[in-house]
């Protein structure tokens, strides 16, 4: 059990780490992300075979999941872009909104009641959120970007939530890893043409990036990915989602130490994140407790 929870630990530390990675690669968010859908599609195609694990799916599945790998392809290139645009650690903070994303998106389209501790959390984060960026004004564009990016996560998270019934995580995230490969290439035209002032597509990889791409796709999405399905095998839900939370922190402890005084921010900055985190880390206990104060309903008809 010890093993697997500092596994666990291990694998949001490298998600934690995937912007810092965006942050040393010289291709750009688009660019970038084609690569890592492209050779995580790849990667995962690989495990299915090597697994024997079935693969095809009729023809409206195989849309809808697609569909939602264009969710993934934008989120990940705002994502990248937050990075590019702030630092690191303001990219992080921004996406630590995905929980008060998921509470207003999840009434919407799973059509339940709305949760009043929900709501509560989500003035907090508020709250962290005006902090931040009063602190770091001179990068409040990138940390837009970045809660455009944690809005889009959510969505697709959602929906993942109805599809993860009718599909094996491997096969889902194969199918999304190349729609969200696919949407890139569909959006390439509109994307050279009036995005890249000129200068075209940039799928050159310079310097470092043949490492940074190898550990971004390789090891950080079909790895992490593969490991967490096999850990919620053995580990409660409840224990997943409260250490996934952890990846803001993570991440921006990592980028101080990869970037140092670059990464050091006002004092407002580390007072807002906290509150986010705060939020995020106590939504799940708090969400336990609601629960289980719900009143038990017996059903005495046959």
């Amino acid at each position: 059990m010890l093993r697997d929870y500092l596994k666990l630990h291990f694998i949001v530390l490298l998600w934690g780490f995937t912007a810092i990675l965006g942050k040393l690669l010289t291709v750009p968010p688009v660019e970038l992300v084609f690569w890592r859908t492209l050779l995580a599609a790849t990667g995962l195609a690989a495990l299915l075979g090597a697994r024997g694990l079935p693969w095809r799916v009729s023809m409206g599945q195989a849309g809808r999941l697609l569909a939602v790998g264009a969710l993934v392809a934008a989120h990940w290139i705002t994502f990248f872009l937050a990075a590019r645009l702030s630092s690191v650690s303001v990219c992080l903070a921004g996406l630590a909104t995905l929980a008060l994303w998921t509470s207003l998106l999840e009434p919407l389209l799973l059509w339940r009641r709305v949760r009043g501790y929900e709501v509560g959390l989500g003035l907090i984060t508020m709250v962290g959120l005006y902090l931040v960026s009063q602190a770091e004004l001179d990068q409040l564009l990138g940390l837009g970007v970045a809660v455009v990016s944690a809005g889009l996560s959510a969505l697709f998270s959602v929906l993942n939530s109805k599809l993860i019934k009718t599909h094996p995580p491997l096969r889902l995230t194969f199918y999304e890893m190349a729609g969200a490969c696919l949407s890139v290439v569909l959006f390439f035209p509109v994307y050279s043409r009036y995005f890249t002032q000129g200068r075209g597509l940039q799928l050159a990889w310079h310097g470092y990036d043949w490492l940074w791409l190898g550990l971004l796709a390789g090891v950080c999405t079909v790895y992490a990915f593969s490991t967490s399905v096999e850990l919620m095998k053995r580990l409660s839900p409840f224990a997943v989602n409260l250490t996934v939370n952890l990846e803001p922190v993570y991440g921006i402890v990592l980028a101080v130490l990869v970037f140092g005084s670059k990464e050091r921010m006002a004092t407002g900055f580390y007072w807002g994140t906290l509150l986010i985190v705060i939020s995020v880390l106590i939504h799940p206990l708090v969400a336990r407790w609601a629960k289980d104060k719900e009143p038990v309903v017996v059903n005495l008809t046959p």
